[in-house]
């Protein structure tokens, strides 16, 4: 005799966004001002840690480390989608940048 096969269960399709970040990073976007160069991270010391200045948003005025990839310098303006988190700072001095 065949066994009967029970029916499956429907998934409910209903997509729940989380609340956790996901509904910042697509917020708003808050331009910063780069204020300072403080190293270079990463393992080939390719990402710059920079403190910025937040222009506009919730956290206008505030000043913020970040990690930036690629060519920065003092005075551009940087596009951040988010301001809530925070960069970690670097541990040891700048290993490989010439940054002084």
């Amino acid at each position: 005799m065949a066994k009967t096969q029970k029916p499956h269960r429907e998934k409910k399709e209903t997509q729940q966004q989380s609340t956790k970040g996901s509904e910042r990073i697509l917020g708003e976007i808050v331009p910063a001002v780069v204020d300072e160069l403080i190293g270079r991270t990463g393992f080939r010391g390719e990402i710059t840690q920079i403190k910025c200045t937040i222009q506009a948003g919730k956290d206008r005025g505030r000043n913020m480390r970040r990690n930036v990839k690629g060519p920065v310098r003092i005075g551009d303006i940087l596009m951040l989608r988010e301001t809530e988190i925070e960069a970690r700072r670097i541990k040891s001095q700048v290993t490989k940048g010439t940054y002084t």
